[in-house]
């Protein structure tokens, strides 16, 4: 279990290629940019979705008068 972990640690140190600060940053704009994105895009389906099923409940409930 030892060995394990002291492998872990010296691939962590030694091979792993850890990014910049800036790119980090930029890698954060991106993805808080696409997570916007990606929300507006629910919304507005969410948004669609509730208007087609209350124009169709409505459709509905006026075919039984």
């Amino acid at each position: 279990m030892f060995n394990y972990i002291k492998e872990s640690y010296n691939e962590l140190v030694q091979k792993v290629s850890w990014p910049s600060f800036p790119q980090l940053q930029s890698s954060t704009v991106v993805v808080m940019v696409a997570s916007a994105i990606f929300a507006i895009v629910v919304l507005l389906m969410d948004i669609s979705f509730e208007n087609i099923m209350s124009k169709i409940y409505e459709t509905l409930g006026n075919l039984g008068r």
